[in-house]
């Protein structure tokens, strides 16, 4: 197809994620939308998994690995693949996700149609052998006092202008990395747009970071308390709140 869009630089960081990478990859590969570089930041102290990962993009024609010295984890990984792109537009994809194969044509349609700089969409929730076990729905734009609840924007569905990107950055936190960066924008009058399909799946496992629910807790905390600039009470109160919605999300799966 002609490149009638502009350039989507995929921005995806690794760490541990044999099992599912291909099937993630494939689906980059698959996307009817050509017009886009793979931006791989391999970080992962072990380098075993380095030579499948070189074969398994090898298929791509437009791409960039990038192998951090040490294991920076994922804020880190992530910010090093948004300064190296070249994209006007980033889409994000957790390296056990997986998008559908219109994603990115018809989220960046919808998005150049409506000049807004800042998409999510609704996905479905799948288990390990990828069967879906859930649908999360997202039918309004993300307000500060709705998101600060409960985190409904999932990475996976988010693409961004680029231009938002020059001063800001994922901040360091193990998790809730991307949770704060949308609170962030939001504080700065940013809108944050919902699209109204669902064009990607989001895969819960049992042994990722995103399910260990101390070290969420802590970043939670880290977020309401040094991010937010909350009181210490009212950040303990914010993560009992976030912690309540996140567990009757989990409770209707």
């Amino acid at each position: 197809m002609k490149n009638s869009l502009p350039l989507v630089s995929v921005v995806i960081t690794y760490f541990k994620k044999k099992k599912f990478i291909r099937k993630t990859l494939n689906s980059i590969f698959n996307q009817t939308y050509k017009n886009y570089e793979l931006i791989f930041v391999y970080d992962d102290n072990d380098k075993k998994d380095l030579n499948f990962i070189k074969e398994a993009i090898s298929k791509f024609k437009r791409k960039k690995l990038i192998i951090n010295k040490r294991n920076f984890g994922v804020s880190k990984s992530r910010n090093i693949g948004i300064r190296s792109s070249k994209g006007s537009y980033i889409a994000f994809i957790d390296s056990d996700d997986i998008w559908k194969k219109n994603k990115l044509l018809e989220q960046l349609n919808f998005m150049k149609n409506k000049s807004y700089i800042f998409t999510f969409t609704s996905f479905d929730i799948v288990n390990e052998n990828n069967k879906i076990i859930s649908h999360r729905n997202v039918v309004n734009d993300a307000t500060y006092s709705e998101l600060y609840k409960s985190n409904f924007i999932g990475l996976s569905t988010v693409i961004v202008n680029k231009k938002i990107f020059p001063k800001l950055k994922f901040p360091d936190l193990k998790t809730q990395e991307d949770f704060a960066l949308w609170l962030y924008l939001l504080r700065k009058g940013f809108k944050l747009r919902h699209f109204n399909k669902n064009l990607s799946y989001w895969k819960r496992t049992s042994n990722s970071l995103s399910s260990n629910s101390f070290q969420k807790l802590k970043d939670a905390f880290k977020l309401y308390y040094n991010l937010e600039n909350k009181n210490f009470i009212f950040a303990i109160y914010s993560v009992m709140i976030l912690t309540y919605n996140k567990l009757i999300k989990q409770l209707s799966n």
